[in-house]
């Protein structure tokens, strides 16, 4: 008798913090229902710039790396694919569609330490700047950041300077002139 009132309280404890998640997920869900994971695929088939096995950890909105978005695709953590082409980012998440990511719409990538329920060492994720797709207008977009842990520092060095190379071929002027042509 003196063992079961404990155990029934901290069940009820438990049962009570499960309930809280539960319903903590289900409104985040809510709330990000109307965003939109990366852009349709491009229809022919891209020259492959690098490509890197990773750990996803997750998407959060710009420079708020505690905060998940719930969106479709890329709500949870998961081992990942990401593959470079001129177009654009492919990040292949285990149990998730595709998620193509338009060069142009990448801000930018670098380095972060902290993301979520992550910390690792200085520098030990990749953090890949990007905007949504939002159907509503191009001043809609919301800027988000998504983590990665790579898991070949070889891969790591080669998929981050592929996608330097495709956002600064995006920004370069003597670029915008030969696709204006």
């Amino acid at each position: 008798m003196d063992r079961s009132i404990p155990a029934i309280i901290t069940a009820l404890v438990l049962l009570g913090v499960l309930v809280l998640m539960w319903r903590s997920w289900r409104k985040r869900s809510r709330r990000d229902a109307g965003l939109s994971a990366g852009y349709p695929m491009p229809g022919s088939a891209a020259v492959e710039l690098a490509r890197a096995e990773a750990y996803y950890v997750a998407t959060t909105p710009r420079d708020a790396p505690l905060e998940r978005l719930a969106i479709r695709g890329l709500g949870f953590r998961a081992r990942a694919a990401l593959t470079v082409s001129k177009t654009g980012v492919v990040l292949d998440l285990d149990g998730n569609q595709p998620v193509f990511v338009s060069a142009a719409a990448i801000d930018a990538i670098g380095a972060a330490q902290v993301a979520i329920d992550r910390a690792v060492e200085t520098d030990g994720l990749v953090r890949l700047s990007w905007r949504l797709n939002s159907a509503a207008s191009t001043d809609d977009r919301r800027a988000v950041d998504s983590f990665f842990r790579i898991i070949d520092p070889n891969d790591r060095a080669r998929l981050v300077d592929s996608i330097r190379t495709i956002t600064a071929a995006r920004t370069d002027p003597a670029h915008q002139d030969e696709s204006e042509a």
